[in-house]
């Protein structure tokens, strides 16, 4: 629902990674076939032991070795690499496989930020850094952050019993803690995976309801001793946030994180037709209630205004070194021989040597890439209103031609 699905055949036979753009747990799309050269962030089906040990301790050291990037630059540098990724993304815009938002950042430094093809096709309005796209799965490093500020304001800590915020809660969720929820490590079963869940994915949901849907099911394993992907989980999150914090999760985010960080055009989808119009190849995608996805993917956002929360979140002027340190550890290792770990709301990894950091997403006609490489200073944002979009091949070709330029 809120992340893309990879097909696991494929994944053993060739060692290929597969985008699904899945937001509703069946589709009519076929898997896109793309290189295994990114690390792809995540949503495997199996199951893979975790060490509590590991699990428990966050990384000393990682926040002094962030990049710490100079202010946003207002003013795009021209280069013969802007022009190269403009032929790129209109090559793709003509092929009919993409329509969307990129920014591109190195140093500081924004070297492309543009619309691609249409925001509505119907009123033939174009897409520009300004449009508003559902984030999907990308609205975790957002709920993320919210519980870390939460914890820093001594209102919880990530070790508590999730019962501890919850009425009712189920006897099996009695070991599950906050850490578990933020690292895919509770155990709790994702409801878009439910059988019924594509029948009531158009009918509002409040929190509570949706919880309702999954709370009464066995655990997927005891927690903390596996990592599988948890919409639910997230949801779960941001029920724990509304208790602590005292207000809705949507004011929570407004006041502590987009407000702050002049993100005028970040917030909650209330389906009220403000963003770009959702498209899965010719036609509008299928409706979804935003109620649903709450805290695991109801955000939407601009490239612009998530290069904001880049520059503000790697700059340390939002979370504390030891609130980033927790964010971006290696809690929970996932499964694949990519070496990829899950932090809160993150997943890291590798390629050819260059760290990155990066969360991806789908829902219904929208797909999201954020990703920010701390070492080589590089961020790649890029939201798309086309939910059939090669999203893998189409960030491997951004990242070889940023990587290349910079060398």
């Amino acid at each position: 629902m809120f992340n893309r699905r990879p097909s696991i055949r494929d994944f053993i036979l060739s060692l290929v990674l597969t985008v699904v753009l899945a937001s509703c747990g069946t589709l009519s799309t076929t898997p896109t076939p793309v290189p295994s050269t990114l690390p792809a962030a995540v949503d495997r089906i199996s199951v893979t032991p975790t060490n509590p040990d590991i699990v428990q301790q966050p990384t000393p050291t990682l926040a002094s070795t962030l990049t710490q990037a100079p202010a946003i630059s207002t003013q795009i540098s021209p280069s013969n690499f802007a022009i190269e990724v403009d032929n790129l993304l209109d090559s793709y815009v003509v092929s009919g496989v993409f329509r969307g938002s990129v920014l591109i950042a190195r140093e500081g430094v924004v070297l492309v930020s543009r619309g691609y093809g249409l925001a509505d096709r119907g009123a033939g309005i174009p897409n520009t850094p300004e449009t508003k796209f559902r984030l999907g799965s990308v609205t975790k490093m957002f709920t993320a952050a919210a519980v870390l500020l939460l914890q820093e304001q001594g209102k919880l800590n990530v070790q508590d019993a999730v019962c501890d915020y919850l009425a009712d809660c189920p006897p099996a969720w009695q070991a599950v803690t906050i850490h578990h929820l933020l690292t895919h490590t509770s155990g709790i079963p994702d409801l878009t995976t439910f059988p019924e869940y594509p029948s009531w994915r158009a009918t509002p949901s409040s929190p509570p309801e949706t919880l309702n849907r999954f709370n009464g099911r066995p655990l997927d394993f005891p927690s903390g001793q596996a990592w599988r992907y948890s919409n639910s989980g997230y949801i779960v999150l941001g029920l724990i946030i509304e208790q602590a914090a005292g207000q809705p999760y949507e004011a929570f985010l407004r006041e502590s994180i987009f407000t702050p960080l002049n993100m005028t055009a970040s917030g909650y989808d209330h389906n009220l037709n403000e963003l770009a119009v959702g498209y899965m190849r010719d036609v509008e995608a299928d409706y979804i209630d935003m109620s649903i996805p709450f805290a695991a993917g109801g955000l939407y956002s601009t490239v612009e205004d998530l290069y904001r929360w880049d520059q503000a979140l790697f700059n340390g002027a939002l979370l504390t070194p030891d609130s980033l340190s927790q964010m971006f550890s290696e809690h929970a290792p996932i499964p694949g021989p990519e070496g990829l770990a899950y932090g809160y709301g993150w997943v890291i990894g590798q390629y050819s040597g260059h760290r990155v950091f990066e969360h991806r997403g789908a829902i219904e006609g929208f797909v999201s890439l954020f990703a920010h490489y701390p070492d080589d200073n590089v961020s790649i944002i890029l939201l798309s209103n086309l939910q059939s979009t090669p999203l893998n091949a189409l960030y491997t070709s951004l990242f070889n031609q940023v990587i290349s330029d910079a060398g």
